[in-house]
């Protein structure tokens, strides 16, 4: 599975929300003092395309290459109100970091990386069996566990960024629903390979894209 394959779940899921609107008219919007759990499948997708200079700064010809990562995620969502709800998710990730450039095309390093992040959401809806809503907040990147190759020693720095947010939770029966979302995360990381004698300012900047099912409480 690939960002565009969920890409397209979520638009499928987009496109399936009247009818399962018109069938499931027992559910009902989250309220004030709800709590919405959704257990994800989510992809992880960099945009990293960094320059790999040496230590002086001169560019070495090649550039950082993070791959996607798909994992199973968690998500808590707390309304304060009818309109307003704090979300975090909760998951890890493993990705490999490859220099690349000309006919040089080599793994330097895998990680794990644990992103959590905490939004602020609007919800405009207080009717109605489909709940859209948009957010904005912050998250960190914390690196762990992680694993050289090919000779290479590289070092990365944890920090924090920002992130914005739509999706959507689509209502089944009862407190069921299904829900889609997709996230925006920006983070620079500084990446120092064989104590500094190559270095990076490593934009990863990941589109995070999320299908699961949610259970209100």
């Amino acid at each position: 599975m690939t960002i565009k394959t969920l890409l397209l779940a979520v638009a499928a899921a987009g496109l399936a929300a009247p009818a399962m609107a018109q069938t499931q008219a027992d559910w009902t919007l989250p309220r004030a003092g709800d709590w919405n759990v959704i257990g994800r499948v989510t992809d992880v997708a960099p945009t990293a395309d960094d320059a790999i200079v040496t230590a002086a700064g001169a560019d070495s010809g090649l550039h950082v290459d993070v791959s996607d990562s798909i994992m199973p995620t968690l998500g808590f969502t707390y309304f304060l109100t009818d309109h307003l709800a704090v979300e975090a998710i909760l998951g890890t990730t493993r990705h490999e970091i490859r220099a690349q450039g000309g006919d040089t095309d080599v793994a330097v390093h895998k990680t794990w990386v644990l992103p959590p992040v905490v939004t602020l959401q609007y919800r405009p809806l207080t009717q109605g069996t489909i709940s859209p809503y948009v957010g904005a907040g912050v998250n960190a990147m914390v690196f762990h566990s992680g694993d050289n190759k090919n000779g290479f020693d590289v070092d990365l720095d944890d920090g924090f960024g920002y992130a914005l947010q739509a999706g959507a939770d689509i209502g089944l029966k009862g407190p069921w629903s299904v829900n889609v979302d997709v996230k925006r995360v920006w983070f620079n990381t500084d990446a120092n390979v064989n104590d500094g004698a190559l270095r990076s300012d490593v934009h990863l900047d990941p589109w995070v894209v999320s299908v699961g099912i949610g259970r209100r409480f």
